[in-house]
């Protein structure tokens, strides 16, 4: 999955415009960043050999027990110790098109997909389709299992209303994951947290490295937790844009979009692949997401993320121009 994933910006020379990261490109992170300047000093001893000083921030955030969270190295590390710990319970399955590392992760720890599985993923929302699911869905694909992983990384990307960490709990069955990567629009500073029942997180505490989150992630976390909290300033805005930039691309002959409930959206284009259109893209200073890799999806799809309205309108122009071209 590695090879395939999103913002492979690294790849290119000259990308002016990366629509391929889901990431909020309007966040101000500027005070984030001087916190972490003057916190630098941190990085010369060891973190917390496990991160309860934030821990207990976020379960005094949502009302919850210092036992119900454990912080992570971002969502992806969470799920693969989840798949790690579990892995006795050995089948599994997942709300398709999604995020590969479900599979990816299984895979590693030797779980089965079957028709009848123990552990089912689910991302809400959902990546790559933009879909959010209500919290009776989420409820009664719990009752079908005996774990119902809901990973919920876009959460401060959409208006919709998600499951809450104190609803989940209650339900017994759920293990939540957290992204503050998306939330904190730093993905290359890893941190994430699992909520989940006190016995489940212990399991998991059991099974988790020393010293796994860094000591600035760890400080990045506390900055938000103690102060900004907060809901996204200026989404409606973006996420009215991503809607603007939606009903363009499906003006144009083609191109069909999915309807979705946040910033990013699935795309499929008819007259070439979706590799011939990212390369054209790309040597026009534009990068999408080739969403091929998905499974279930066709070399056609492509996924974009909404960005500012004017690079919105560079991208539509550039990829009409594309589809006349053929």
């Amino acid at each position: 999955m590695i090879d395939g994933h999103g913002d492979d910006i690294w790849r290119y020379v000259d990308i002016r415009m990366n629509f391929s990261t889901n990431i909020y490109g309007g966040e101000d992170t500027a005070p984030l960043g001087q916190y972490l300047k003057e916190r630098l000093h941190v990085i010369y001893s060891y973190p917390e050999p496990a991160s309860h000083s934030l821990e207990h921030l976020i379960a005094r955030k949502y009302g919850i027990g210092d036992g119900e969270v454990l912080v992570t190295s971002g969502a992806t590390d969470a799920i693969y110790l989840i798949a790690q710990t579990y892995r006795h319970l050995r089948t599994y399955s997942a709300i398709r098109p999604t995020f590969c590392e479900y599979d990816d992760a299984c895979k590693v720890f030797g779980w089965e997909e079957t028709a009848t599985p123990s552990v089912c993923w689910i991302c809400n929302p959902n990546n790559p389709t933009g879909q959010v699911w209500d919290d009776a869905h989420i409820h009664h694909l719990a009752r079908q299992h005996k774990l119902l992983i809901v990973d919920q990384s876009y959460e401060d990307y959409t208006l919709k209303t998600v499951m809450s960490p104190r609803d989940a709990l209650c339900d017994g069955h759920i293990i939540q994951l957290h992204s503050m990567t998306k939330r904190l629009c730093i993905p290359g500073l890893r941190l994430g947290y699992i909520i989940a029942p006190a016995e489940v997180i212990a399991q998991l505490r059991s099974q988790y490295r020393p010293w796994a989150v860094n000591a600035l992630a760890i400080e990045a976390g506390k900055w938000f937790f103690s102060h900004h909290a907060g809901e996204r300033r200026g989404l409606g805005t973006y996420l009215a844009e991503a809607q603007r930039l939606r009903e363009k691309l499906s003006g144009i002959d083609g191109i069909e979009v999915m309807p979705t409930e946040t910033n990013f959206m699935l795309c499929t284009v008819t007259p070439a692949t979706a590799a011939e259109l990212k390369a054209h893209l790309a040597s026009h200073g534009m990068l999408i997401r080739d969403a091929s890799n998905f499974r279930g999806l066709t070399r056609h799809h492509f996924r974009i993320s909404a960005r500012s309205a004017q690079e919105d309108d560079a991208l539509t122009e550039e990829i009409r121009q594309f589809i006349q071209s053929r």
